[in-house]
């Protein structure tokens, strides 16, 4: 090694989860497909469940034309009692 060379060790800042980055992994595979669709116009609405990382916090999202919110808030609503239903 030349003086103006140095060895340089940098630790990894942290262990890793496999299975905690396999699911971040899919959400972000989901979310980019959405996209993709999105962009080339073939979506017309969207709605999304979100789970808090403790499973404490259930949300829903959605963003759809007009005709789409009652049916989308009903499917939503139906899906968060039955993921809440299984965390029991």
């Amino acid at each position: 090694m030349q003086d103006s060379e140095q060895a340089t060790v940098v630790n990894f800042p942290r262990a890793v989860d496999v299975r905690s980055d396999q699911n971040i992994s899919s959400m972000i595979e989901v979310l980019q497909e959405h996209m993709k669709l999105a962009r080339e116009g073939k979506l017309r609405s969207v709605a999304i469940v979100s789970v808090s990382a403790d499973g404490a916090a259930i949300g829903t999202q959605w963003s759809c034309t007009h005709g789409d919110t009652a049916a989308l808030i009903g499917k939503l609503t139906v899906l968060t009692h039955d993921m809440m239903a299984a965390r029991a």
